[in-house]
Formats: structure tokens, sequence, C-alpha cells
């Protein structure tokens, strides 16, 4: 009789750790969402080493796989901190979305090597610095900086008057832009 109760009590502790191991990030890992290349999305958590080397470390919600997928493996990860987009390899932060896409840049892939079998390939990865604002729209993406920021006022927001006064108020503060692009998106979502 006491050696089932003793069993009873170790299967039952082994439940609850189970059932913990499901709730719990481990540790250095955050709560995400990834989005595949195919399109299809896994949730798990993930240890962000988007800047440091353009990649990110996955695990499944059960903490029993664990993939490194580069940028450019996935189209998108999840977080409730951020979201974060892959274009050529890099990510970016996704500051605000629709028509146009306000985006920083969060990594740097420039001359990472890839790998198909035995053969090196090495990414271009995207123009621009970790922290340069961009804007990606019909896939493609634009550099926003102090030199091209009128043109971009000129020609991309151009069809809505309050989006262009707004982005005439942001006095080189490329981060502002953000409000502006979101009063765009609001005006050709209607």
């Amino acid at each position: 009789m006491k050696l089932k109760t003793t069993f009873l009590a170790v299967a039952l502790s082994f439940s609850f750790a189970a059932v913990n191991a499901q709730t719990t990030a481990p540790e250095g890992y955050t709560k995400a969402t990834i989005t595949l290349a195919n399109g299809t999305t896994q949730p798990g958590y993930i240890k962000d080493n988007i800047k440091k080397s353009a990649s990110i470390t996955f695990t499944d919600e059960n903490g029993s796989n664990k993939k490194v997928y580069e940028g450019s493996d996935i189209n998108a990860v999840k977080t409730d901190a951020a979201n974060f987009i892959c274009i050529n390899g890099d990510f970016f932060k996704t500051i605000c979305t629709g028509k146009l896409c306000f985006v920083q840049k969060a990594s740097n892939a420039s001359s990472k090597a890839s790998y198909n079998g035995t053969e090196a390939i090495f990414n271009n990865g995207t123009e621009g610095k970790i922290g340069d604002y961009f804007i990606y729209a019909d896939k493609k993406l634009k550099l926003i900086n102090k030199k091209t920021v009128e043109a971009f006022i000129s020609t991309d927001l151009a069809t809505c008057t309050a989006a262009v006064e707004k982005a005439k108020t942001i006095n080189g503060d490329i981060a502002k832009l953000q409000e502006a692009v979101e009063i765009f998106n609001s005006y050709t979502s209607n």
C-alpha cells in the first residue's frame, strides 16, 4: 500500500511539472508566434538574436523542439512587445502598417552566409544600418533619412493633404513620421 501511494505521488508530481513546462517560457525566451517562409504560423518561444546575428532561436510551446531561424527562413515574428517582418534576411520592427508600412531596421544580415547543401551563399541584406527607418510598400523597401524625406513627402504622401501637413512638422525627426504615415493609411483605407 505504501509503495502504491509513493508511486501515485511521484506520478502526480511529474504531471504537474509537465503542465508547468507548457505554460512557462524557458529562461531567456519570450512568448512569440513566427510565420515561416511558406506562410504557416507556429506559436512558441523565441530567444532574440535579431540585432546580434539576424536570427532567432525558436522552441515550440512544449519546449521540446529547438531550432535557429535566420531572417531569410521566416516572414515575420510577433511578440507581446514588438512585431517584426523579415526582408532579404533582415529583421524590421513594424511601427505602423497599412498601404505604407513604416518600419525600423533591427538587424544587419549583409555578408551573412547561408548554405544550400555544402555551397555557401552570401546574403546581401538590405541597405541602411540598424535603427534606420524605411517605408515598405508594394514589396519594395525605401530608406527614409534626412536626404530622402522631402521626396517621400512630396511623392508618396502627396494624395493626402493631412499627412503631408503632419510630415512637414517633424523637424528632421524621422521617427515622428509615424504619425503622418498613420494619417495616410487611415485616409487610403476609406
